[in-house]
C-alpha cells in the first residue's frame, strides 16, 4: 500500500472499508490514511472496494472517493 503523499486525484486503487458512518464509508487508501466514499453505505466493514480518488486535500489529509 502507498503512503498518502504518493497518491493523486484520478488514481484508481483497491482499499478496505474500515467504517460506515451515516454519510458514507471510510476506506483505507494508504498505510497512513483513509478516504471518504460519500453517500455509499452498501459496502460492509472489512470488504474490499475499487475506488477513484476525486480530490485530495494534503493540508487536512483528506481524500474524496468514488466507486469504480
Amino acid at each position: 500500500m502507498s503512503r498518502f503523499e504518493e497518491l493523486n486525484a484520478g488514481d484508481v486503487l483497491v482499499g478496505q472499508v474500515v467504517s460506515i458512518v451515516p454519510f458514507g464509508a471510510f476506506v483505507r487508501i494508504a498505510d497512513d490514511a483513509d478516504g471518504l466514499l460519500y453517500g455509499e453505505t452498501g459496502p460492509q466493514v472489512g470488504s474490499s472496494v475499487t475506488v477513484r480518488i476525486l480530490e485530495i486535500d494534503r493540508e487536512k489529509r483528506r481524500a474524496s472517493l468514488t466507486l469504480v
